[in-house]
């Protein structure tokens, strides 16, 4: 039975992971928060899992190493530094980075991607994303992963069509861009909206978590699928075979 390491035991994906793992033929090796040593259960894991925060992907990362551990990661908030990190890193171990690790979540963004690439700058893209009033970052980690997605199949990099939020007088929309909303309140577990616009008509592809235990599950499969990969930097679309 595959043994998983959890770097964020204490938060709420590290506990659900801990409770789904028995049902996927796989067991929790231990776990360790921020201020913990990561080394000793980098090495006794057979794969590792992080949902802590992104101050601590670096010693998380490293401990990885160390252990020559493959690690998936569902950290969100992340920023270049952070990705520049795990490319590094997947030089030496299997590491998966993801912003959503439900499985209905990567097949979603396969569907956008593919969209994207067949309607062209004609359609307007826009994403809506609410979760519960304690998330912290702002777009969410899906959230850009669908806009990466849209951004993909459009042929543009998201660094150049993303406009993140929109308040005062902004003129008209500008063509070929990906606009983002992000609404925070209640207990929401994560509800995430895709809009294809268009002259006289309008697609809209949903995503709606009604159980956090759908990202431990996604995430334990992950885990169980990346134990046996070679060093390199994998995608949530690989585990799915997409």
């Amino acid at each position: 039975m595959t043994s998983i390491g959890i770097f964020g035991k204490l938060g709420r994906m590290g506990q659900a992971i801990a409770d789904v793992a028995p049902s996927l033929n796989a067991r929790i090796a231990g776990g360790v928060d921020i201020g913990d040593d990561p080394v000793p259960l980098a090495r006794e894991a057979d794969v590792l899992v992080d949902f802590s925060a992104p101050a601590a992907l670096e010693a998380n990362l490293a401990a990885a190493r160390a252990g020559g551990t493959p690690v998936v990661i569902g950290t969100t908030g992340l920023a270049r530094p952070h990705h520049d990190l795990i490319d590094d890193a997947a030089r030496d171990i299997a590491v998966l980075q993801t912003g959503n690790t439900s499985l209905g979540v990567a097949l979603l963004c396969a569907l956008v991607r593919d969209a994207t690439r067949r309607l062209g700058t004609d359609w307007d893209v826009e994403i809506v994303e609410m979760h519960h009033r304690q998330k912290v970052d702002a777009p969410s980690g899906t959230a850009l992963m669908l806009g990466e997605a849209a951004a993909e199949g459009l042929g543009t990099p998201l660094s150049e069509c993303g406009v993140i939020g929109r308040a005062g007088l902004t003129g008209s929309r500008a063509e070929g861009t990906i606009g983002f909303a992000s609404l925070r309140g209640g207990t929401v577990a994560g509800d995430h909206s895709v809009v294809l616009a268009g002259d006289g008509e309008r697609i809209e592809l949903i995503h709606r978590a009604e159980d956090r235990a759908i990202f431990a599950r996604g995430a334990v499969k992950a885990a169980l699928w990346l134990k046996d990969q070679p060093a390199g930097r994998y995608t949530m679309d690989q585990v799915l075979g997409l």
